[in-house]
């Protein structure tokens, strides 16, 4: 017997197995609706891979689930769960808007900085709270964060009912934003060098979304304030032992963590819609968590696991506009089914595998699955 559990069997092969369980699991639902799974397997993928145009959609929805990811996984490092992505996207979003709608007589080399800042600071206040309230009054982040989310969905209405509401509009929207505020698409992007890119809702947001896997990374590997938070999410009283100061270490994560999430409204507002409206975040900051879980909580984890969403939300809308029976809430079956394999139930086949493969399960090992468990 070896002596220790590799290090491809929890970062590789568990999460590919809970992957395609989780796939298998909807296979078998579609197959009971009376979906040609094969056939249905096919049409997602050819909308989402087939062709330049369904790759620039997959990766425009990527770049929303990496923030998402990114946003989770580092309040995760701390050993908090964040599940506040909605709100905090939300607030992202309101920033971006006003700042498009107040500042637009700005040249966008000035206004691209001023909207990301104002994003980033926006929904890292809306998640500062909760992480304050858990620092210093004992608030459970979960409760506080699903809170903020209600709040800042009524703000937005509220928002978008008065102050911003487009003059002479009945829905609930702002004025389109003037041209000269929106980000480059990829297709401009690609034509200066050049290229051809269909013209999609793909922008240069996407390598935003790449620098800031980088910029996690060096954070939580590379500095020393990325190894305190680490140690504070894998024992507090270790922490405690070593002086690290939990409390700044919390607020610190959380406001980083929303600011990461907010850019989902740079993405969404600045760079497609060009305009603030009620449903933009359309689910993904809670989609986030999946991402996270599905990556490891690792930022190249977490691009891979976004492009694989990206397929499935791209390629889930084309199987639902080409099969009569099936609507969009296939993708929300993919969601929660890979949630439950790969969160709930994500060392469930563990146990078994170890015996297959014969490998000693050192004492360490264990208890760095139960420190994992407890989150």
């Amino acid at each position: 017997m070896s002596s220790a559990i590799p290090w491809w069997f929890d970062r590789l092969l568990l999460p590919l197995l809970n992957i395609l369980l989780a796939f298998g699991a909807c296979a078998i639902v579609l197959w009971i609706a009376g979906v040609d799974v094969l056939a249905g397997v096919q049409v997602m993928l050819q909308g989402a891979l087939g062709s330049k145009e369904g790759i620039s959609y997959t990766l425009y929805y990527a770049t929303n689930f990496i923030f998402s990811g990114l946003g989770v996984a580092l309040a995760w490092h701390a050993g908090l769960f964040n599940i506040g992505g909605e709100g905090q996207a939300t607030m992202g979003g309101v920033g971006v808007a006003i700042v498009c709608l107040y500042f637009d007589n700005l040249p966008l080399f000035i206004l691209m900085p001023l909207s990301l800042l104002t994003a980033a600071s926006f929904a890292a206040l809306w998640a500062f709270i909760p992480g304050w309230l858990n620092a210093y009054r004992g608030s459970h982040v979960v409760i506080t964060t699903i809170m903020f989310n209600l709040i800042a969905s009524s703000l937005l209405v509220y928002l978008l009912a008065g102050p911003l509401k487009a003059p002479q509009q009945m829905a609930t929207v702002s004025q389109i934003f003037a041209e000269s505020s929106w980000l480059p698409s990829m297709a401009q992007l690609a034509e200066s060098f050049g290229l051809s890119l269909p013209n999609t809702p793909l922008n240069i947001t996407f390598l935003w979304a790449l620098v800031c896997c980088v910029l996690l990374y060096i954070y939580l590997w590379r500095s020393g304030i990325g190894y305190e938070t680490r140690v504070v999410g894998f024992s507090h009283q270790g922490a405690n032992f070593a002086g690290i100061k939990r409390k700044k270490i919390v607020m610190i994560t959380m406001a980083i963590s929303g600011a990461l999430i907010g850019f989902i409204g740079l993405n969404e507002i600045q760079g497609n819609s060009h305009q603030l409206h009620v449903e933009f975040v359309a689910g993904f900051g809670f989609a986030g968590i999946a991402i996270a879980l599905m990556g490891r909580n690792h930022p190249l984890g977490i691009v891979i696991a976004s492009i694989l969403f990206g397929v499935l939300y791209q390629g889930g809308s084309e199987l639902a506009f080409s099969v009569d029976n099936i609507g969009n809430d296939i993708i929300m079956l993919l969601q929660g089914l890979v949630v439950l394999f790969c969160g709930a139930l994500q060392w469930m086949l563990r146990p078994s595998l170890l015996r297959w493969l014969n490998v000693k399960v050192r004492q360490a090992d264990v208890i760095a699955v139960k420190e994992v468990n407890r989150g």
